[in-house]
């Protein structure tokens, strides 16, 4: 059996984004999102993922921008002088590598962050990080542990073979740059979460047994999803994607995803797409499938 998760990251950053993950889950083929604690559209995301029941709803953990959950004292490793999250990826993998991020001051965020969404009536689906920073050697084993204490039965494990995807896009440019950079990042996640994959199963968590979108982010559209459903695999696999709408709320947080987020908007709710799902005997799931749960991660106010 052919399963897929169409994740949409990002669900709370802004309402032009909320909106449109919203638009690509009812219109589209968009299953599963992860929720913001801090973007400025939290609370319509919660109160409208509770009109969506089908909608899977994990948790979309940030180390890297905005504001924290966290008193800045208790997290003096993880904030500049503003007192904001601005870690890169790359500047956050250094400093753990050099001892220059407090894992305790890690914990101590993310946990605020899980614990807003739950309280907010959210019964999480799955863990996933923002740009993937939830696979950085020390932060995986925070990640685990977190999911068994708020007893989140899956994780994103974001180790993609995107050999293929290459083979069909060759060198097209994108807002970010071309594919062959992005190709670059996908390579160096899917390093780290190959090890992940390994702590997550000895700890009894669950992830997809295929993974896409890392190596496509930034230009992921209609042709691209019409070549992965063309080959997908057995099993159960997630696609993350980034719909919404772009305004000046979205150019503000400095994301590079602004009119890129449009175009995959389109793409997962084009007909076509849909077409294909049935001809090629595709069941859309959310991660919620994966431990045998109900339709929804969102439990009744």
């Amino acid at each position: 059996m052919k399963q897929l998760i169409v994740n949409a990251d990002d669900f709370g950053l802004t309402v032009g984004v909320t909106e449109g993950i919203l638009d690509a889950h009812r219109q589209g083929i968009v299953t599963s999102t992860t929720l913001m604690a801090k973007g400025t559209a939290f609370d319509l995301a919660v109160s409208a993922s509770r009109t969506a029941p089908a909608l899977g709803v994990g948790v979309h953990l940030n180390l890297s921008e905005g504001v924290p959950m966290s008193p800045a004292g208790r997290i003096m490793t993880l904030i500049d002088h503003r007192g904001r999250l601005h870690l890169t990826p790359g500047r956050l993998l250094q400093r753990l590598l050099t001892g220059r991020i407090n894992l305790d001051e890690v914990e101590t965020e993310l946990r605020a962050q899980i614990s807003k969404i739950v309280r907010a009536g959210i019964s999480p689906t799955h863990l996933d990080g923002h740009k993937h920073v939830h696979v950085l050697p020390g932060i995986a084993d925070v990640v685990i542990h977190l999911a068994q204490e708020f007893d989140i039965p899956s994780v994103r494990c974001p180790m993609e073979d995107s050999a293929g995807w290459l083979n069909n896009v060759g060198a097209r440019k994108t807002e970010g740059g071309s594919i062959l950079k992005q190709y670059l990042v996908g390579r160096a996640v899917s390093a780290f979460a190959w090890r992940f994959r390994q702590k997550l199963e000895k700890a009894g968590l669950l992830h997809p047994t295929h993974f896409y979108g890392v190596a496509c982010t930034g230009f992921l559209d209609t042709q691209l999803i019409r070549d992965l459903l063309g080959g997908l695999p057995e099993g159960t696999s997630e696609l993350m994607c980034h719909p919404g709408y772009s305004d000046a709320s979205l150019a503000s947080t400095g994301t590079r995803l602004l009119v890129q987020r449009e175009v995959e908007l389109f793409a997962l709710c084009s007909p076509l797409i849909k077409s294909l799902l049935t001809s090629q005997g595709i069941r859309l799931v959310h991660y919620g499938a994966l431990a045998g749960r109900g339709p929804s991660g969102v439990r009744a106010a």
